[in-house]
């Protein structure tokens, strides 16, 4: 994959449909994602909307570089509110249709607050911490000292005990159980599509409500039956027709 310079290393990425530019879809993983664990979700919906899909690792992710300093608890706003910036400004890339899951969608969310958005689709989000959110994460926990989790990690990740150890660690930190982003809700005016699964073990639908309730831009919202955190690898199909839907409603910029 080719690399993007930031200011705190350099990150992977890959493109799909074109030249990245005004308009393009900018995906987001989830906290323990990559690049590659979007699967096809970018090549179908680059495909179907005719827009460009960029996809990337975040520093310490996949095989962008490792973190230089410690994770800290303010580690969403800092990647929504400098790193995802220079990283979109690099490829000439402005008002982009955000897509992200889970921390990512976090990150969209926060990104869509302060600056120029088209579209946003957030799966899986994070606006405050609940108890199933610290619950789900001290499973995984388990799950990743067992091994089984590790090894899923390891197919993914440069340093799959780094990545893990860095967003549990935040997730579980008591600093961390106040963490709450509603109040900056009302700045997001973009449209925006809402996605989770039914049984999303990491947040319950009180997420997607406090989104509505908050959010100045129009709120799609579908909850996903029979699905768990992650709608894009448990229903694929189901997830680009909802997602393809909406980003070919939103207007797009000229010349893309």
């Amino acid at each position: 994959m080719p690399r993007a310079t930031l200011s705190e290393g350099s990150v992977e990425f890959r493109v799909v449909g074109g030249e990245p530019g005004p308009g393009s879809l900018v995906f987001l993983h989830e906290g323990l994602g990559c690049a590659a664990t979007w699967s096809r979700l970018p090549e179908r919906v680059a495909r179907a909307t005719g827009r460009t899909a960029v996809v990337y690792s975040r520093l310490g992710y996949g095989g962008s570089e490792p973190l230089r300093v410690p994770r800290s608890a303010d580690y969403l706003h800092e990647e929504a509110h400098r790193a995802l910036p220079e990283f979109a400004a690099g490829l000439g890339i402005e008002r982009p249709v955000l897509v992200g899951h889970s921390d990512g969608a976090s990150i969209a969310l926060l990104h869509a607050a302060r600056y120029p958005v088209a579209g946003l689709v957030a799966m899986a989000p994070h606006v405050f911490v609940e108890p199933e959110t610290v619950e789900g994460v001290s499973s995984a926990v388990s799950a990743f000292d067992e091994g089984r989790l590790a090894r899923k990690l390891a197919l993914y990740h440069d340093d799959p005990e780094g990545v893990f150890r860095s967003w549990s660690g935040v997730w579980l930190s008591p600093g961390f159980r106040d963490w709450n982003i509603e109040e900056e809700l009302s700045d997001v005016d973009c449209p925006v599509l809402l996605v989770q699964g039914e049984h999303d073990r990491y947040g319950t639908a009180a997420q997607l409500r406090a989104i509505e309730a908050g959010a100045r831009g129009p709120v799609h919202r579908v909850e996903v039956p029979d699905c768990g955190h992650a709608p894009h690898l448990e229903h694929p199909d189901t997830t680009a027709e909802e997602v393809n839907a909406f980003v070919s409603g939103l207007e797009k910029q000229p010349g893309v």
